[in-house]
């Protein structure tokens, strides 16, 4: 009964600030991870033990469905050379980038942990850039770009994650096994994906004209596809994106618009709901991480999240505006595919560029680094990966959520 108290209470506080977020104009990501953190200092609060695989299998999943089904397939298509530059190539970049300073900067950090927190932190993540960028009057191609990158990132991550914490645990990175495996995880998915999208569709077919039914379905296949690409062991984040992609097109063409309001209305409160409270239990986290460190590390580290926080925006909007550069020289070529729509202007570069924040699934691998090695001892540093990783969580939602709405607001008015 303990347990289920709790879960009303933070639900009703989640509620209640989303509220008062929209009255004071506050992205409400940023109060709600305050508030998770405030709420976690209370000492009448137990602690709350995050199952990683729990969270990326509650969370993840009806994310990203409902991200992938409602995104333009079109402009998804049209920007298929930004979205996989920044979902791939920005993901492995970021990666290295931040394992370098990582390993120079901060005492103890060897080259497989510092490769750990880098591909925890090399993700930008859905939920914080849509939450934030929503109601600013992004153009369509950008808001196609920032949900289209995060939807893929989420897998590039992962993988750079699993083989970082392998290296750790002392297995061998051989380069060529590991990028064999990546193509392996990101095929397999998209056919994964393909399937259970045509099975959705072919059950959709037949019960379309009951409209709990059909809806219970649509509610019930990201979860049933991710697991089913998990067990089979290649990415269950490409696996819902591509199924989310193509029942959204055969949506188009069999649903009537009465099903289809009465769909939308129902996963607007689920995704609500979601959205919430997973920023809710990331501030809850952060009290419990502090516990593991001493007070003479604590200010150090903070430091090392601010540093990493600006090399991960550096090099961000470096590779934005070599893309830009890129896609303007192909079009002027004529080579390849790329047509005027999907060349990047200067402001939309960077507000791209800004648009960077991390959240949840940084959060998700973060705390769900192993406890202890194979031989029973403890995974090094872990309370100092998991602290950084929170902080630079903070600092990207704080510092770049908040100012994002005036830097669009600025370009807006230039």
């Amino acid at each position: 009964m303990e347990n289920y108290s709790i879960v009303i209470f933070i639900l009703a506080v989640m509620i209640g600030l989303s509220a008062i977020a929209d009255k004071i104009k506050l992205p409400y990501p940023v109060l709600l991870i305050v508030a998770g953190i405030a709420v976690g200092f209370t000492p009448q609060i137990p602690d709350i033990e995050l199952n990683p695989e729990i969270v990326f299998l509650i969370f993840l999943p009806p994310l990203l469905y409902d991200a992938a089904f409602n995104i333009s397939f079109q402009t998804f298509k049209t920007n298929i050379n930004t979205i996989g530059t920044l979902a791939i190539s920005l993901v492995f970049i970021t990666t290295c980038g931040i394992a370098i300073a990582a390993h120079y900067m901060i005492p103890g950090m060897t080259w497989p942990l510092s490769f750990v927190l880098g591909a925890i932190l090399s993700a930008t993540d859905a939920v914080a850039a849509m939450s934030i960028t929503k109601g600013l009057g992004l153009t369509h191609n950008t808001n196609t770009i920032l949900e289209g990158e995060s939807l893929v990132n989420d897998a590039s991550a992962l993988v750079a994650y699993r083989f970082a914490v392998a290296a750790v645990t002392g297995t061998a990175f051989v380069f060529w096994k590991a990028s064999l495996q990546f193509i392996i995880l990101m095929a397999g998915g998209f056919v994964i994906g393909v399937v259970m999208g045509k099975i959705l569709a072919f059950i959709l077919k037949q019960v379309h004209t009951n409209s709990l039914v059909t809806i219970s379905f649509m509610l019930l296949m990201p979860f049933v596809t991710y697991l089913v690409a998990e067990d089979l062991h290649v990415s269950g984040v490409i696996a819902v994106v591509i199924m989310g992609l193509s029942i959204a097109r055969f949506s188009n063409k069999v649903f009537p618009d009465a099903l289809k309001k009465q769909s939308k209305s129902i996963w607007d409160i689920i995704i609500f709901l979601l959205n919430g409270l997973i920023f809710i239990l990331i501030g809850l986290q952060f009290p419990q991480v502090i516990k593991g460190l001493s007070n003479n590390q604590i200010l150090a580290y903070i430091g090392y999240a601010f540093i990493i926080t600006v090399i991960a925006l550096l090099l961000r909007m470096a590779r934005v505006f070599l893309q830009r550069i890129n896609l303007q020289r192909a079009f002027q070529k004529g080579k390849g595919k790329i047509t005027e729509d999907a060349l990047l202007d200067m402001k939309n570069s960077l507000i791209i560029s800004w648009s960077g924040m991390r959240g949840i699934v940084s959060l998700a691998i973060a705390i769900g680094l192993p406890v202890t090695l194979a031989d029973g001892s403890p995974f090094p540093e872990r309370h100092a990966i998991i602290f950084i990783s929170v902080v630079v969580v903070l600092f990207t939602l704080i510092g770049q959520g908040l100012t994002l709405p005036w830097i669009v607001k600025r370009l807006k008015t230039d």
